[in-house]
């Protein structure tokens, strides 16, 4: 019996739909589950929907339908857009009964074992993050999203996360592979070191959830109710525990820290890896609705197809890390790696076996050099596959397709055709060989990447069978059978017009982003009109993007203080900047050069209270050792605002 790999992707939540961040979890998670597949694995693949609480109660509300209708159509649309992309995936939604009968076990489990207790919560409430935000004053922003938080009161449940410090540290360190890449490891690990508050874990302001099995009305808090869900979709099965949870880094605590304390709770065994991926960045922020640069995923599936969006995601992106996304990389990438490359190398090297050898692959071992090249690549490509290195491993792969160019253009088949002597003959079968073997190799490893190009370029080789079912932990050299009739030549990878695919592309969301709209309750399209065209936000004139979201850690690590400018003068030489003598309640004053002085003349700034960046490095301007950063706000090529108060505040104190 073959060992079985059981991953997740998270479970989407139906308060928005299929964008390309959700479409890069789940398309990295089914080229997971087929490469390990193709390595012998029961591989299974887990996804579904979010459909509870406060966010869809008021949406459905809205839109006036009862909020299962409107999960149910969210949970429909992602099940399209993933049977789109020819994904094999296991469907889990937390509205049925199957999912709801866990959750109710999970609790039941956790409260005889002493870890649930009942009480009250009074404070602010994310409705956005569905998250109790602690040591929060009314209208203050949430941590994670920085949205206004709301003030609740009420009876609630309680989980002691509290008490599952230690055994939490314990097993960070016991498994440092629980968390990937380690940057997350070390981040949850810190978190968790500065203390863990107890856990509201039921909700009675609210009626659309999953009940709860003791008096009153409380229905479970969201993230108990949905992390459930990768244990209720396989219930009753063998793929209990998860290989791997894949999630986006920014539900990083919910999995690394309640999930696992939930399950120790319940006596279950917990996940072997929690792996974060990074943000896809467009205009080099993070995609978001207010922003309004949020990429659909269809429109790029119609133009350049579902296998170019998968290998241009995981090549372009090291997995793991933030990575960005645009229109014309995604069509060159294309163009060079996919027309230009494997594409152009799979149609010649068929077409001259066609034309020289009667359509049959020439009896040869190949080039030898090549042939240790490859298999090489094909041990280093599965290593840094099975390292989450995608973009390492296709690079390997490239940089072997590059080498057999060079040796086909070295080798020159059309000129050794021409030649009827042995060597010749010897050679040409060499060259033909080794170039189809390696298109050979690159189908069978790109097979979980491009499922659906792999397969044509294995039934162009004449290959039998599937090229999923093809063993990657039995891939070798030399195993494409001489003799062997080869399939009809086709264009795998058309080259795309790049001005006409970005403008399709455009034209395509602009339509999917009504449509979506519609679905969402956000318009209402007449009866037999197509629905609106939603006009792109866009920031006044002048206005700079926002800049790539950080962490709150990331955030306090900055110290703004308040400080008195003591002295200014010009600083020779330079026409915009002010040498400022600084008291920031310190032993001494410090000395700091800013760009001011287009704005401010020396003797506007003496006695006024300014905000620095006090832990800023020391860097020379002008010759002049610069002690920290003056805080102003402008637009491109207008002046600088320095930052004040309305209310006398003391120097030295810090802004939070």
């Amino acid at each position: 019996m073959s060992k079985k790999f059981y991953l997740t992707t998270p479970i989407y939540y139906v308060n928005s739909a299929p964008h390309l961040g959700t479409a890069y979890s789940t398309l990295v998670a089914d080229s997971i589950r087929r490469y390990r597949a193709m390595t012998g694995y029961d591989a299974l693949l887990v996804t579904g929907s979010d459909e509870h609480g406060q966010n869809v109660e008021r949406a459905a509300k809205k839109v006036g339908i009862a909020p299962i209708d409107f999960a149910g159509r969210v949970a429909d649309e992602f099940q399209t857009q993933w049977n789109k992309f020819n994904i094999d995936y296991r469907f889990i939604r937390t509205s049925s009964e199957q999912h709801r009968h866990v959750v109710q076990e999970l609790f039941r489990r956790c409260i005889e074992n002493g870890s649930i207790y009942k009480g009250s919560y009074t404070g602010q409430y994310c409705f956005s993050c569905e998250l109790y935000v602690n040591d929060a004053g009314e209208g203050d922003p949430c941590p994670d999203c920085q949205r206004a938080t709301e003030p609740v009161t009420e009876e609630n449940y309680f989980f002691k996360l509290s008490a599952f410090q230690d055994r939490l540290l314990e097993h960070y360190a016991k498994h440092p592979e629980f968390v990937v890449p380690e940057t997350r490891l070390n981040e949850i690990v810190s978190f968790v070191k500065g203390g863990l508050n107890d856990l509201s874990i039921t909700r009675t302001s609210i009626k659309w959830g999953i009940p709860v099995p003791v008096e009153g009305n409380h229905v479970f808090y969201v993230w108990f109710d949905a992390l459930t869900s990768y244990m209720s979709a396989v219930e009753g099965s063998h793929y209990w525990p998860a290989d791997v949870h894949l999630i986006g880094k920014d539900i990083l605590r919910f999995h690394a820290i309640y999930w696992p304390a939930f399950l120790m709770a319940g006596g279950y065994e917990l996940p072997k890896q929690i792996m974060a991926h990074g943000w896809i960045l467009k205009d080099n922020a993070k995609m978001s609705k207010s922003r309004g640069n949020v990429v659909r995923p269809e429109p790029l599936r119609q133009v350049v197809g579902a296998d170019t969006m998968r290998y241009f995601l995981m090549r372009e992106i090291p997995f793991g890390q933030d990575g960005s996304f645009s229109y014309d990389a995604l069509v060159a990438r294309a163009n060079s790696d996919l027309a230009n490359g494997l594409g152009n190398l799979a149609s010649r090297t068929l077409t001259m076996i066609r034309q020289y050898r009667g359509g049959l692959i020439p009896q040869s071992q190949g080039i030898a050099e090549i042939a240790e090249e490859a298999r090489q690549t094909i041990g280093g490509y599965r290593d840094q596959f099975e390292k989450y290195q995608f973009h390492r491993a296709l690079e390997q792969l490239w940089a072997l397709i590059g080498t057999v160019d060079r040796a086909i253009v070295q080798y020159q088949p059309w000129v050794l055709a021409k030649k009827q002597d042995d060597e010749s003959q010897s050679k040409l079968d060499a060259i033909l060989y080794t170039a189809a073997e390696v298109v050979r190799l690159a189908a069978a490893l790109l097979a979980p990447v491009m499922p659906d190009a792999s397969s044509k370029l294995w039934r162009m080789l004449g290959m039998a069978g599937e090229v999923g079912a093809a063993r990657l932990d039995s891939l070798e050299w030399g195993q494409l059978p001489a003799g062997q009739a080869i399939g009809g030549v086709e264009a795998v990878f058309p080259r795309i017009d790049a001005a006409k695919a970005v403008e399709r592309m455009h034209e395509l969301d602009e339509q999917e982003v009504a449509r979506l709209d519609a679905l969402m309750g956000k318009t209402t399209p007449p009866a037999g009109e197509p629905a609106p065209v939603a006009e792109e936000w866009k920031a006044p004139e002048g206005v700079p993007p926002l800049a790539p979201a950080i962490t709150f850690d990331d955030f306090i690590k900055v110290d703004l203080r308040v400080a008195l400018v003591l002295a200014a003068e010009r600083v020779e030489g330079a026409d915009k900047l002010l040498k400022l003598t600084i008291d920031a309640a310190e032993k001494e004053p410090r000395t700091l050069v800013a760009g001011i002085a287009k704005s401010y003349a020396p003797e506007q700034l003496v006695g006024r209270k300014v905000v620095i960046v006090a832990n800023l490095q020391p860097r020379k301007l002008r010759g002049i050792e610069s002690n920290g950063m003056i805080v102003a706000a402008s637009l491109e090529n207008g002046p600088a605002v320095l930052a004040g108060f309305l209310e006398d505040i003391p120097v030295g104190a810090r802004l939070k």
